[in-house]
């Protein structure tokens, strides 16, 4: 009898031991990074109205505005984290939200395979990675400047349509992952890689293409990816001259084009739509031109003309207060134009411009009357909508280099920066730190919102950030690695 027990003593600690060993050699930040949060009050559920769904690039409305009223203000990899799941391979593309369920793409990164991954919003558990397309012969070249998975996926009822430029786009089903259908034989030469988002008007989906080569916008029918139109840009484009213009020689200018082709027609942005005096327009941002289409057909609006260097164009434009504000990319002017225009406008229609700290990756933001910005080195900017005046321009001392474009909600400003500090502001007409969260991470996605959680993606791992959730030590210390970067 006495035998007996011991045996079962020993089967039980036989089976302890193991389970502890397969805890200890699980990879770095994948099981414990989840089980070992603690809740300091009662369970919330994530409960979120369908209308308010961050369900695409810069959020319901494209405009970095969400309703959370409860959302945290100070956070850290122990403090207020909901849970933290690892991210396999790169992706910037930002995280999207429908129901309970949180989106996003990745892929290899020598750009051979890329991928789709639903993120449960409640466990941080992965629902779905799907493999979406392989990649016969992805570019190579520019890697540090951006990834083969940095577009934002768009997301509705049962529906996601994953855009990767030149290598694809297609529609899954988010139940079973499923591909309902598939594009790829829209293509171009990012040189740098894509990065322009997909958006959906009724039925329809709108993509970007604008590479060194070729330049178009297209129109698909949403459930079948049929083609229901194409436009290309027509831009008269003579780069010597702008180069010349800012004051580069002959012989800089010849050596730009023979490095660089067609360097000049390239452009990374997401378009918009809007309705101004009973018409929609499609305000569509390309290398050197913002063009306004009609979205039922392509046909061109009006356009106007980038000053300076006016490519590498990457914001999504904003409407409010009956104007249009974007970005123009690398000559960094910040435009508001007002809609009503035909034709070429630039010399009628533009209500104001400003260059001082404007952004050339990072889109506005607009809360009332006030525009805020963020710029690519970490000033951040406060100027009045209606007329451009500046009212504040301050650092983000801890930040560093910022990509990623501001969140707002209830009267405060998220930035996330690269070297891995969220800073959160007042949206006031005077600078107001509130916090300087830090992350052992690096931040180049836009966030996103569910509920009363912030989803933010770094380089490695995707974090749901919620009040009254906290990672133990053992979940901080098991985490996969150090995701910083400069």
């Amino acid at each position: 009898m006495i035998s007996s027990k011991k045996n079962r003593l020993n089967l039980q600690l036989l089976l302890a031991c193991v389970l502890l060993c397969a805890l200890l050699v699980l990879p770095p930040g994948v099981a414990l990074a989840k089980d070992a949060t603690t809740k300091t009050s009662g369970t919330k559920k994530v409960q979120v109205k369908e209308k308010d769904y961050w369900n695409q690039f810069r959020g319901p409305n494209g405009d970095g505005k969400s309703v959370a009223r409860n959302l945290p203000i100070e956070f850290s990899e122990t403090k207020n984290v909901r849970w933290k799941t690892p991210i396999h391979d790169e992706g910037w593309s930002s995280p999207v939200v429908w129901g309970n369920q949180i989106w996003l793409t990745t892929g290899r990164e020598d750009g051979s395979e890329l991928f789709a991954i639903c993120v449960d919003l409640e466990s941080g558990d992965i629902v779905h990675d799907i493999k979406v397309f392989d990649v016969a012969n992805p570019q190579k070249a520019y890697g540090g400047l951006n990834t083969h998975a940095t577009p934002t996926p768009i997301v509705e009822d049962e529906r996601i349509y994953v855009h990767f430029g030149t290598y694809g786009t297609a529609c899954l089903d988010t139940k079973t992952g499923k591909k309902i259908w598939g594009r790829r034989d829209f293509n171009c030469d990012h040189r740098v890689r894509p990065a322009s988002s997909p958006i959906i008007d009724g039925d329809s989906l709108f993509l970007h293409f604008d590479g060194v080569d070729v330049q178009f916008i297209a129109a698909l029918e949403k459930k079948t990816g049929r083609t229901l139109w194409q436009k290309n840009r027509e831009v008269d484009s003579d780069l010597g001259a702008v180069l010349k213009a800012e004051g580069l020689s002959d012989g800089e200018i010849e050596a730009t084009k023979e490095e660089k082709p067609g360097d000049n027609r390239k452009a990374y942005a997401t378009p918009t739509i809007i309705e101004f005096q009973g018409r929609q327009q499609l305000i569509s941002p390309a290398a050197e031109v913002t063009f306004s289409y009609d979205p039922t057909d392509g046909e061109e609006l009006w356009r106007v003309r980038h000053p300076g260097w006016g490519w590498n164009a990457a914001c999504r434009p904003i409407f409010e207060h009956g104007l249009v504000y974007f970005t123009t990319g690398f000559s960094k002017h910040l435009l508001a134009v007002r809609p009503s225009g035909t034709g070429d406008v630039t010399e009628t229609h533009v209500v104001w411009s400003a260059k001082r700290s404007a952004p050339s990756i990072p889109s506005p933001l607009i809360v009332g009357d006030l525009l805020y910005m963020v710029s690519d080195q970490g000033f951040a900017s406060c100027l009045e909508a209606g007329t451009g005046r500046e009212l504040w321009k301050e650092r983000l001392r801890a930040g560093g280099y910022h990509w990623a474009s501001p969140l707002y909600a209830d009267g405060k400003i998220y930035f996330c920066g690269k070297k891995g500090i969220v800073s959160v502001i007042a949206a006031e007409r005077k600078f107001r730190l509130l916090a300087e969260n830090r992350f052992e991470a690096s931040f180049i996605a836009s966030p996103a919102i569910a509920g009363d959680n912030i989803i933010l993606r770094s380089l490695t791992h995707l974090y749901c950030i919620a009040e009254d959730y906290e990672r133990t030590k053992v979940a901080y210390d098991q985490r996969a690695g150090r995701d910083y970067a400069e």
